[in-house]
This record gives structure tokens, sequence and C-alpha cells, in this order.
């Protein structure tokens, strides 16, 4: 009996090791295929118009990516655990004119952007308790917050608005500084992104989020705990959208309440072209944020290279589809490579 353990263990944990190494490296790859992209195109770009990265350009460049950069990491979180949340848009609108609503008053800077995240973080409860608890669709639920957030949005705002005149000299300075290249807004996203990134890999609540997400029920009788593991995920999802509809405020100077309308969906298509997965469970936060870099891009590669806006909703399209298409063949090819390694272990402690 000895014996026969001493043999089959080796043969047990280097496949298990090996198939966890063959995941990651194929979404690594992912990712960084994403990431030659973005490269290239910029390049090209910079060839076509050598005034496109100059220190202007590649300020201009982050500081409309910081904003979807943020919204799509805390989305990236949410449909890593397979879910989704159509209400970002909706809440970074109603996040962006508390802040300014408080700020108008005389308020502390600080303390508005404290408050957007607030405003943020209780949708994001109301979001998670009734996926969670009340075990509607995800899809279903955030649909619904979306307009019930926007109808709240249109009956406080009304036809009024709020520009940068009404906010401190400071805090609409914050939103365009920056050191050197690198705006202010643009080193808070990162923090953030590098602080829910290593809370995903290095903390085992952060990984009970990707065993959700590849397997609801391997991930019940693991002794996940899959209610908190979704509040937690729709929570840090509506605080982060909190968060960047503060920095929107800061960074346009004007809201009113058609603010975020719409931009739930180019969330969703920066998170999946990012390379986290539709259906949960493999991605990174990082991935979302190249995403994000990418779709953002593309709004300043096409006029830089004398073409009309108005592809660049259709490029979105085409590259989420091949983003979809993406995913599914990798799909495949991960569950052909995992059956034919379940299949020697099986053989091999047969032997």
């Amino acid at each position: 009996m000895t014996v026969t353990t001493q043999q089959a263990d080796p043969v047990t944990a280097p496949s298990g090791e090996a198939r966890k190494r063959f995941i990651d490296h194929v979404f690594k790859i992912r990712e960084f295929a994403v990431a030659g992209v973005l490269v290239v195109m910029l390049a090209v770009t910079q060839l076509t118009n050598t005034e496109f990265l100059s220190e202007q350009g590649v300020k201009d460049l982050l500081l409309n990516a910081t904003i979807l950069a943020l919204v799509a990491t805390g989305q990236a979180v949410v449909v890593i655990t397979r879910n989704v949340d159509l209400s970002v848009g909706s809440v970074l609108g109603i996040s962006a004119f508390a802040a300014g609503d408080y700020l108008q008053g005389g308020g502390n800077s600080l303390v508005a952007v404290l408050y957007a995240i607030a405003v943020g973080a209780v949708f994001g409860v109301l979001n998670g308790a009734l996926v969670s608890l009340g075990k509607v669709p995800a899809l279903v639920v955030t649909l619904g917050t979306l307009y019930v957030v926007r109808g709240i949005d249109s009956i406080w705002v009304g036809s009024g608005q709020i520009v940068a005149a009404d906010l401190p000299d400071g805090f609409v300075d914050f939103g365009h500084d920056g050191l050197w290249v690198v705006p202010y807004l643009a080193l808070l996203a990162l923090a953030v992104l590098l602080c829910v990134g290593f809370y995903l890999r290095h903390y085992r609540t952060g990984r009970d989020l990707y065993a959700l997400g590849s397997s609801p029920e391997a991930a019940v009788l693991a002794g996940v705990q899959v209610r908190k593991r979704v509040m937690t995920a729709y929570v840090l999802c509506g605080a982060l959208a909190g968060l960047a509809g503060a920095l929107y405020l800061a960074r346009f100077g004007n809201v009113d309440s058609a603010t975020g309308s719409g931009y739930e969906l180019t969330v969703v298509s920066a998170v999946v072209v990012g390379g986290v997965a539709f259906t949960g469970g493999s991605g990174t936060v990082y991935g979302a944020a190249i995403g994000a870099l990418l779709l953002t891009s593309i709004n300043s590669v096409l006029p830089a290279i004398g073409v009309s806006s108005v592809w660049v909703t259709a490029i979105n399209g085409i590259l989420l589809l091949l983003a979809i298409a993406v995913d599914r063949i990798l799909a495949l090819r991960v569950a052909a490579v995992l059956r034919k390694q379940a299949a020697q272990m099986r053989s091999a402690r047969h032997a």
C-alpha cells in the first residue's frame, strides 16, 4: 500500500502543477497579445502623425483611459465570478453628481471623493444582495438597477448641471495636472489596479472569486462562502464606479443627468477584449486595464490618421466579437488539454 501511494503522488502533483502552469500561460499570452496590438497601433499612428505621441498627446491618452480603466477593474472582478454589472455607467453618473453637488456647496475635495465612493458602494450592496441573496440572474438585476439609478439621477439632477466654475480650483487642477506626462488621475488608477490585482492573486478570498467563476458547484463543495464573495465583488465594483465618477468630475468639470449613459457597454467590451472570460474564472484586472487603454486609444488614433470617428463603435464591436471568439477557442483548447492530462493521470495510477 505504501509503495502504491509513493508512486501515485509524484504523478498527481506534477500533473496538477502542469495544468495550472498551462492555464496561466495561455491567458498571459492573451494579455500580451492585446498589449502588442496596442503598441503596434500606437507605433503606426506615430509614423503617420509624428505629433500623436507628443508630451500632451501621451498625457491625453492616459487621461482618456483612466476613468474607463478604473470601472473596468471593478467590472473584471465581477465578471471573474461569472456575473456582470450593467449599472456601472449609471452609478458613475450619479456618484459624479453627488460629489459635485457637495463640492459646489463649499465641501472638502477629499470628502467629496469618499462621498462618491460611498454612493457607489451602496448601489454595489444593492446589486450584490439581489444577486447573491435573492438568487436573481445578474443580467436581470443590474439591467434593472441601471434604469432605477438613471431614473433617480434624472429626478435629482433634472435639467441642471454642474460646471467647472462651481468646483474648487484645486479639485479641477487635480483632474488635469500630473508628473511630466503622467496625470495624477492615472497614478491613482494605477495604485488601485495594483492593489486589486495583488488582492486577487495573493489573498485566499481573492482566489475564491476565481474558484467561484470556474465552477460555482465545486466552490460550494470546497467551502467557499459564495454569497459573501459575490457581495464583495459587487461592492468593490460599485465603489470603483463611484471613485471613477469623482475622477470624471475632476477630469471634465461638467456633470448632468446624461453622464455615464451607455458607458456600461464600453466597460464590458474593455473587460472582455482585455482577456477576462465572460464565462468567469479566468483573466486579470491588468488585462482589463489594457483593454480599456486599447479602446480609448482607438478614439484618438482614428482622427489622427484621418479616419472618421463614426468607425469607433464599429471597431469596438469587431474587437468584442473577436475577443469572444478567441475566448471560445481558448476554452476548447484548455478543456482538451485538461482531458488529456486527466486521462494520462488515470493511466499512470492504474499502471
